[in-house]
């Protein structure tokens, strides 16, 4: 008994992270949810996956997930939420250095999301804007979720169908609605912005959420960059043949202006020898 007791006393206690359920552990989807993503729903967070580069975070401690489901609540395993996108910076982009995540499981993580972007639908808008009351035998709302628990520091919302973007900022544990005079909001902590681009994605021209640099540049995908390097390599390499024939062109006009003036002194030399001749002739001596 005693031994027993002495355990117990001192036994040190164990974290979250050793006792409770991991992504391995926790279900990464459940089929039972109506309503699957429609395109947009694809596209948009791609985008946003591609041109997420805080300038000031190495890509290796950058995660992105979208549509993945985000387990936040210690006492309640199986509660989640599945944002449409959400950033995390500070946090290792493979699952303990080594694996794709299944889920983002914030007690194993340790980290909460920076940025979490949600895409209006009809059926989901109250819930996504807080506007819904829930009972207390219900999980929290997303927004009460993503503003008390997380204390996630921005809530950006996004209807394609009004193409209005409202983005909050987590004050003291409450959003407060940015004044967005340019449908731009600007985040200092990753130097980087979130706005709407009109542009082709996917080969479809609308508004689109998407990255820019403290320039106000948007920030290129891997493909939009390599393109922009392949037509500047072009621009330079048809600048580079322009110079080389207006060298070329202007070797040519050097050369036939030598010979020019070849040709003139060899008519000035022979109207010498002629003059000399003439002079001779009439019996002028050197």
């Amino acid at each position: 008994m005693f031994t027993k007791h002495f355990l117990e006393q001192t036994e040190p206690p164990r974290s979250p992270r050793e006792t409770l359920p991991t992504m391995y552990d926790l279900p990464s989807e459940n089929p039972e949810e109506p309503g699957l993503p429609d395109e947009f729903h694809d596209f948009q967070p791609e985008l946003l996956r591609l041109t997420f580069k805080p300038a000031n975070y190495s890509p290796e401690t950058i995660f992105c997930g979208s549509d993945m489901n985000l387990y936040y609540d210690l006492y309640h395993t199986n509660w989640y939420k599945r944002p449409d996108w959400f950033g995390v910076v500070g946090v290792s982009r493979l699952y303990e250095e080594q694996d794709l995540r299944l889920s983002y499981v914030i007690w194993q993580e340790g980290v909460s999301p920076f940025v979490v972007v949600e895409l209006l639908s009809p059926g989901t808008e109250d819930e996504d804007l807080g506007e819904n009351q829930t009972r207390q035998t219900q999980p929290p709302s997303k927004w009460e979720v993503y503003e008390q628990i997380l204390r996630i520091p921005y809530y950006v919302v996004f209807s394609r169908y009004t193409n209005q973007l409202r983005a909050f900022v987590n004050t003291g544990g409450e959003y407060q609605e940015l004044d967005l005079k340019q449908s731009r909001v600007w985040m200092p902590q990753l130097q980087i912005g979130l706005g709407l681009w009109l542009g082709e994605y996917a080969g479809i021209n609308r508004l689109w959420l998407r990255w820019y640099d403290a320039l106000g540049n948007w920030i290129p995908t891997e493909a939009e960059a390599a393109n922009l390097e392949a037509t500047a390599a072009k621009q330079e390499a048809t600048a580079a043949k322009q110079e080389a024939t207006a060298a070329k062109q202007e070797a040519t006009a050097a050369k036939q202006e030598a010979e020019q003036q070849r040709q003139r002194a060899e008519e000035a030399e022979s109207r010498a020898r002629a003059l000399a001749q003439k002079l001779k002739e009439l019996g002028f001596s050197e």
